[in-house]
């Protein structure tokens, strides 16, 4: 008795006590609380696989195959991810009314709990880019003057300087951007849809695609006033040339005649 006493009096004894019902109520934890989250996490997102397999069977298998390999009607979706998903399907681009050179925006057809479910079961199939979340695609602090620059280097060859948008060959286009959820501008990005080259994070890292969101928040119309006048539908320098040909030849045009005529009448008297 007396050698226990004096063990419980060891000046260490108490950090033992509490090292040992921490490691107690870690292990207690560990084995019960994360499990049965993570439980209740993938019983959800079978159930979402599953809800959103259904889905396809009914809307998508037609063009894209029975397991997403895909058809002669529609590419094989193994491997897109869920942002593909999102992208396509909250824009109302497909499902397609009817082939052509381009999918264009329309109506949505499916909610966006039914959204979520074709892009979990979409992204069972394969690896691929991840919707993205508000902290990414929000332009808020983000450089639009550096997106600016990003824009004009990468996009505004097809989208115009100021995401108007603008006609390709064959009956495809580029479209507007204006008034366009920088969540589908993002996922544009990485997922390049259509005729649109993609920008995965190793090529443009998310601050960029960041920056080139606020930047087109900054020169949306509806927003921004433009401090240099007319813009003329900021098109570019097509409607510029236009402008200037119609308005500025045809003054001179007109003055060119008045001058004529005056010296004319001036001879005669």
């Amino acid at each position: 008795m007396k050698k226990l006493s004096a063990r419980r009096r060891h000046p260490l004894a108490a950090v033992v006590v509490l090292l040992f019902a921490l490691a107690v109520t870690g292990g207690l934890y560990a084995a019960f609380a994360p499990a049965d989250k993570a439980k209740a996490d993938d019983s959800a997102q079978s159930l979402a696989i599953e809800e959103g397999k259904k889905l396809y069977a009914v809307g998508c298998a037609t063009c894209h195959g029975t397991g997403g390999q895909g058809t002669s009607d529609g590419p094989s979706l193994v491997g897109v991810g869920s942002a593909a998903v999102d992208f396509q399907v909250s824009t109302g681009r497909m499902p397609a009314q009817q082939p052509g050179a381009q999918v264009p925006k329309k109506k949505k057809v499916y909610t966006d709990t039914e959204t979520e479910q074709l892009a979990a079961y979409i992204a069972s199939l394969g690896a691929g880019p991840v919707t993205p979340t508000k902290q990414q695609y929000n332009p808020e602090g983000a450089d639009a003057a550096r997106g600016g620059e990003l824009f004009r280097t990468n996009c505004a060859q097809c989208h115009n300087f100021t995401g108007k948008g603008g006609a390709l060959t064959n009956g495809k286009y580029a479209p507007p951007l204006d008034d366009v959820d920088p969540k589908h501008v993002y996922e544009a990005m990485q997922t390049g849809p259509q005729n649109m080259p993609s920008f995965p994070d190793t090529v443009m890292p998310e601050k960029e695609k960041r920056e080139i969101i606020a930047y087109l928040d900054r020169v949306n119309t509806s927003k921004t006033e433009t401090p240099g006048g007319l813009e003329l539908g900021g098109l570019g320098p097509v409607t510029e040339g236009l402008f200037g040909w119609i308005f500025g030849l045809g003054a001179l045009i007109a003055v060119t005649i008045w001058v004529a005529a005056r010296t004319a009448k001036a001879k005669k008297s």
